[in-house]
């Protein structure tokens, strides 16, 4: 992973923390355990990175819900 994929990925977890009310901590730990970190955020920065904050926000927890990590 480069400089800029994981100060995304470090973005992300930080703006889901903050959304969700959760530690930056439990959200890493949700994100690794569903695959959606190393599946989904990494591999598709490219076209993520490009989304607004709250677009990417509403994307992400969309998704953590649909993978089981967030109540629906």
């Amino acid at each position: 992973m480069d400089n800029k994929t994981l100060e995304f990925v470090t973005y992300c977890i930080s703006k889901l923390a903050h959304t969700l009310k959760m530690s930056q901590r439990e959200v890493y730990r949700r994100l690794k355990q569903s695959g959606i970190l190393y599946d989904y955020i990494v591999p598709s920065y490219d076209v993520l990175h490009t989304f607004s904050s709250r677009y990417l926000i509403e994307d992400l927890t969309d998704y953590m819900k649909e993978k089981g990590v967030l109540p629906q």
